[in-house]
């Protein structure tokens, strides 16, 4: 049985509207019944097949924010896109709200593959996906299992599988570490049955402490200020479901990332505090149609908004080669 969605249809996104591209909602579906939302963003005056994109992330940020931006972007110049919410997120259907998990978001890329790949005025031989952020790993994760997807973009890669195992710059590698993990989310399980509700954790830390670490107040500056505050984004309000990281504590997606054979292009800025995660997942990757490109001066989430940094001559580029 289809969801119902209740999809807002003004204009509600933290970047301005296109007069370059035509907008408008749709939504699909993935293989564990879930109703996904998306803005699709159509170039102006289009004919005949083209090729298209899908576009997801930050993790826990919803497509009115980064997504949307790079979807619209990249619409403009002249592809096919859509920003979509994850399951259980934003508009998108799916119980309780705000759960994550590295099989179901590495599913939604691939239902987001399965919608383009029959629309009319799409060229299902040219299709491809961009992960911003946390949803970088989990794009490189479906570009793994998926052959239809024919190029990939990872832009200012983290890697939440890699983060839940081994914690902030690898500083948890170790079993005990893990272990204790492991029993807190357990026994936060226990507590959230009894109280018939799921607890909210992680997110974006308010007030915001003197010493945080840059990384931390760069999202600060981000989810908390009208550049990147979207109240349907769980990180502009503190949280996403503890229950998310028990999953991601055994998984890892960048297992299989050397089998790759079509195009991937990795983004990032030299002051990005992930950009060792994006630095390791390029080395593992195989091939001469693989791309790194490292942007001077620029720091995580200036790659999540800021358009006079972000390499979009040079994403644009790497994607009309490959695609």
């Amino acid at each position: 049985m289809t969801e119902q969605l209740h999809l807002v249809q003004e204009w509600d996104k933290v970047f301005p509207k296109s007069d370059k591209v035509d907008h408008k909602k749709v939504t699909f579906h993935n293989h564990f019944g879930i109703t996904l939302a998306a803005d699709m963003y159509t170039p102006k005056n289009a004919s005949g097949k083209l090729p298209a994109l899908a576009v997801s992330g930050p993790f826990g940020a919803v497509k009115e924010q980064s997504s949307g931006l790079y979807a619209q972007e990249m619409a403009e110049r002249g592809i096919l896109t859509i920003a979509f919410d994850p399951s259980y997120t934003g508009e998108s259907g799916g119980t309780p709200r705000y759960m994550q998990s590295p099989d179901i978001n590495t599913e939604d890329f691939q239902a987001a593959v399965d919608y383009l790949s029959t629309l009319e005025n799409v060229d299902a031989d040219k299709i491809g996906i961009i992960g911003i952020c946390g949803w970088g790993g989990i794009a490189l994760n479906a570009a793994a299992i998926d052959p239809r997807i024919k190029v990939t973009v990872a832009s200012t890669m983290y890697d939440m599988s890699r983060i839940a195992g081994n914690g902030y710059f690898d500083s948890a590698d170790n079993e005990e570490a893990r272990y204790q993990a492991r029993l807190a989310l357990a026994n936060q399980r226990t507590k959230d049955y009894q109280n018939g509700d799921y607890a909210l954790a992680g997110g974006v830390v308010d007030p915001l402490p003197e010493d945080a670490p840059q990384f931390v107040k760069d999202y600060y500056a981000y989810y908390k200020q009208p550049r990147g505050y979207h109240a349907r984004s769980l990180n502009s309000n503190n949280g996403w479901a503890v229950q998310s990281n028990t999953s991601f504590l055994n998984t890892r997606f960048l297992h299989y990332t050397d089998e790759i054979r079509n195009a991937v292009l990795v983004v990032h800025g030299d002051k990005a505090h992930s950009y060792y995660m994006g630095k390791d997942a390029f080395e593992k990757l195989t091939g001469d149609n693989k791309k790194m490109i490292s942007v001077v001066g620029a720091s995580h989430c200036d790659l999540y908004d800021q358009k006079d940094i972000i390499p979009f001559d040079d994403i644009e580029k790497f994607i009309n080669e490959n695609l």
